[in-house]
């Protein structure tokens, strides 16, 4: 009897199509479950809500929808970072260990870490909970304890921020060809230092000095602003920290306010508005938030390891100009770029560099 049976189990398979025994997508059998997905950020600045809102964009065009299938959860740290200094480091990281420790209890199906910090101190207890970790908002991914620009090490994946600096001033010359000193004030946020530190070493060979002066989060930026305006530079540039996205963009209104009223050049080399900056050239927060969301998705839906997925970068940066600020700087742009120029919503100009 058992023989027969398994005969005739053989001849119904023999007669179905083959397609018949395809194992189902991972998507189709996900199609009931919550994934649970857990936030973690030090500082709540509107770059990073775009960075998150980018990653969400990107999860709801792979199907996975808060408050249908998808439940996240965000946790923001705060504690004492707008005064900067080692004692308020100390304390952030204790608040990021504290927060990892409960979201390890709390076993989501993937953690989503926004900015330098949160990524590198909660890396380690996520990749020892098994947890999937995806980073985005991060401007150099060897800071936050990734093997490479591309390879983020053991049980995570991401998207950075960063760009190449020497493209970047190479921008800055052409639009500016007479700047030779650049002033740039910052914070020890990680995601800051890197980048001073970038311009510092990149400008050197394009004819570039960069002054920079290290300020607490709760310093008005004015005094530093002076001081390096007396002592020579020619422009301002805003790096990739949180300084200027705290008090409603105090830092980044007063800079912008300070070069009209001396009429000397801002760009920003982060997309975080600055009322007063000509140039802004960066990537995007919001994009790159959604090429976390890509390799996020992966991860969920079809149970991919991080480790294998590369971090992710805007392949070009984006670039605006402000025409009136340009006008007013009497400032001409070259023709290679004016060709290259479409005009925004906002009355920008954004260059195509793809071109």
């Amino acid at each position: 009897m058992q023989k027969t049976f398994a005969t005739a189990l053989l001849a119904l398979a023999a007669a179905l199509p083959a397609h018949a025994f395809e194992p189902l997508p991972a998507e189709t059998m996900d199609d009931t479950r919550v994934f649970k997905v857990e936030v973690l950020q030090v500082t709540d600045i509107e770059p990073y809500r775009d960075a998150l809102n980018g990653f969400l964009k990107s999860l709801r065009a792979s199907g996975l929808v808060d408050g249908k299938n998808l439940s996240v959860h965000k946790s923001t740290i705060d504690f004492d970072v707008e005064n900067g200094g080692f004692w308020s480091k100390l304390g952030v990281l204790l608040r990021i260990r504290q927060e990892a420790s409960r979201i390890v209890e709390a076993k989501p199906d993937l953690v989503l870490t926004i900015g330098t910090p949160a990524t590198k101190y909660a890396r380690g207890m996520m990749a020892d909970a098994h947890i999937p970790l995806v980073f985005t908002a991060v401007a150099n991914p060897e800071d936050a304890g990734c093997v490479s620009l591309v390879d983020a090490g053991e049980g995570a994946t991401g998207s950075t921020l960063y760009t190449d600096m020497t493209d970047s001033l190479k921008l800055v010359k052409d639009v500016f060809p007479s700047v030779r000193r650049i002033g740039m004030v910052h914070t020890d946020d990680e995601n800051g230092v890197a980048n001073v530190a970038a311009a510092t070493v990149k400008g050197k060979p394009l004819g570039l000095e960069v002054s920079a002066r290290l300020v607490n989060k709760s310093d008005h930026i004015a005094p530093s602003l002076k001081e390096l305006h007396a002592g020579g530079v020619d422009m301002f540039a805003v790096p990739l920290d949180t300084y200027y996205g705290l008090h409603r963009y105090e830092a980044a209104m007063d800079l912008g306010d300070f070069g009209i009223e001396n009429k000397v050049p801002v760009v920003t080399l982060a997309m975080v508005r600055v009322p007063g900056a000509a140039l802004y050239v960066g990537a995007d927060f919001k994009q790159v938030g959604q090429l976390a969301g890509t390799q996020a998705a992966k991860i969920l839906q079809r149970h991919t390891k991080p480790d294998v997925l590369p971090i992710l970068r805007q392949s070009t940066p984006t670039v605006l100009i402000d025409p009136a600020r340009l006008a007013a700087l009497q400032v001409s742009l070259p023709p290679t770029l004016a060709a290259r120029k479409k005009e925004t919503a906002n009355g920008f100009w954004q260059i195509d560099l793809t071109q």
